[in-house]
C-alpha cells in the first residue's frame, strides 16, 4: 500500500468521492465540528473510512505545517492510478491534453493542476523522473483538481509522445524561440496536447524534437518570461476558446 498524506478540504473531500476506497483514515480538527465538516464525517463513515478526532496540534504535524482548514486524509495512492490509454479510450470528443516536462515545483504543478481542470483537459502527463508527484502541498494548491484531474506519470515521456501521435494528437510544444505564435496557431480545435517545459530550461532536448510545432506565447510588457503555470493558463484557455467557437451553438 502506498500511503500518504493529503489536507485541506476541498483535497480531501474531493479524493473521497472520487477515489473513495483509497482514503484509509479522516482525520478531523475535535474542535471544528460545524456542519460542513460534520457532512464530511458522514459521506466518509458512509464509504466505511475511519474517522480519527485529533487536536490542532496534531493536525499540524500531519499537515507540515500546511493550512489543513481542519481535516487531513491518509490515502492509498496506488488505488487512484489510471492509464493515459484509460482516459483516450474513454473520450466522445478530440483529446485535449497538457504534457508538463520537468516539473518539480509542487505550488506550480498544484496550479497547473488547477487550470488544467477548469479548462477541461482531459489528462496531465509528466515523466516519472525530475517531476514531482502528487503529495500533500500540490493536492492543497490544486484545490481539489489533483484529486479529480488524472495526473499520468510515465517512464518514458518520448516514447508517449510518440504514443499519442500514433493517435492523431498534434503535439505543441512551448518556446520562446518558435516561429509561430499563439495568437496565429489554430491548431487547438483538433486533438493536441500542449507540452511546456520548467522555468529554468524549459522542454528537454528529446522532448522538443518529438513536438509536431513550437509557439510562442506573445509579450507585450517588459517581462521576458512567465511562471509555468501562468503560461499554461494561457494557452489552455485559447485552445478552449478555439473548440467553444467551433462548436455550433445548438
Amino acid at each position: 500500500m502506498q500511503n500518504k498524506l493529503i489536507h485541506g478540504f476541498h483535497a480531501v473531500s474531493t479524493r473521497i468521492k472520487r477515489f473513495p476506497d483509497s482514503v484509509v483514515e479522516l482525520y478531523v480538527n475535535a474542535a471544528r465540528l460545524d456542519q460542513r465538516m460534520r457532512e464530511l464525517m458522514k459521506l466518509a463513515e458512509a464509504q466505511g473510512t475511519k474517522v480519527v478526532l485529533v487536536d490542532e496540534k496534531r493536525l499540524d504535524g500531519l499537515a507540515g505545517g500546511g493550512r489543513h482548514q481542519g481535516v487531513a486524509a491518509s490515502i492509498d495512492a496506488g488505488k487512484s492510478y489510471i492509464s493515459l490509454d484509460d482516459v483516450l479510450d474513454d473520450l466522445s470528443e478530440p483529446p485535449f491534453v497538457l504534457v508538463l516536462d520537468g516539473i518539480t515545483d509542487p505550488h506550480n504543478l498544484g496550479a497547473c493542476l488547477r487550470v488544467a481542470d477548469a479548462m477541461g483537459v482531459h489528462a496531465v502527463v509528466a515523466p516519472k523522473d525530475k517531476s514531482v508527484g502528487i503529495n500533500a502541498t500540490v493536492s492543497k494548491v490544486a484545490c481539489g483538481a489533483a484529486e479529480v484531474m488524472p495526473y499520468v506519470m510515465v517512464t518514458n515521456l518520448a516514447r508517449t509522445l510518440r504514443e499519442m501521435k500514433e493517435r492523431e494528437i498534434w503535439i505543441a510544444g512551448t518556446a520562446a524561440d518558435a516561429h509561430v505564435d499563439l495568437h496565429h496557431f489554430t491548431g487547438g480545435t483538433g486533438p493536441i496536447a500542449w507540452v511546456l517545459g520548467n522555468e529554468g530550461e524549459g522542454m528537454r532536448r528529446l522532448t522538443r524534437e518529438h513536438c509536431d510545432v513550437l509557439v510562442s506565447i506573445p509579450m507585450f510588457g517588459s517581462v521576458e518570461s512567465l511562471n509555468v503555470s501562468v503560461a499554461t493558463g494561457i494557452v489552455l484557455a485559447e485552445s478552449r476558446r478555439q473548440r467553444t467557437m467551433a462548436t455550433p451553438k445548438g
